[in-house]
């Protein structure tokens, strides 16, 4: 015949282990910081991972958008303290897909802006990325010929893609 005794004690120092071990679960399951999702059209959308050109060039061509491999435009800069009136209609195309530029307020970003090759439109047709610490925080098409528009990325009128 076997017998084992547990003292209260190990019972406590089993049951903090255990807690730990969920809350560490959780927190590696849920709460990747770096990466944020949204949905545009049924499918997820990835902002974050992006730490190369080729990575922003990927995730620009993930919505059909097709770009010069370069960069027209790189900007480092530092996102204002308070928004603006345009600031602030900006911000807002940026939340219809799920991202929020007022997180980031006072912080060290970069802008980049592609040049579109298959966009059916007389005129240049730009993508710009804001882009802070390898995580897209802003992405839209637009163009500034008559009858110019800004529209969140997700948002890309697929008709006029060639």
């Amino acid at each position: 015949m076997f017998v084992y005794s547990i003292r209260a004690s190990t019972l406590k120092f089993f049951g903090c282990i255990a807690l730990c071990l969920v809350v560490l679960v959780l927190l590696i399951t849920l709460g990747n910081a770096d990466t944020v999702y949204a949905s545009a059209e049924g499918r997820e959308i990835n902002y974050g991972g992006i730490k190369t050109n080729d990575d922003r060039v990927a995730f620009i061509e993930g919505f059909g958008v097709r770009v010069d491999k370069d960069p027209v435009s790189e900007n480092t800069f530092t996102m204002p303290s308070d928004f603006d009136r345009v600031i602030e209609g900006y911000n807002q195309i940026q939340r219809s897909q799920g991202l929020d530029l007022s997180k980031y307020q006072r912080k060290r970003v970069t802008h980049y802006s592609y040049r579109v090759t298959n966009y059916d439109l007389d005129g240049e047709v730009y993508v710009n990325l804001v882009v802070y610490k390898n995580r897209i925080i802003a992405a839209d098409i637009s163009s500034q010929s008559d009858g110019g528009f800004v529209r969140a990325l997700s948002d890309v009128d697929a008709t006029k893609l060639k």
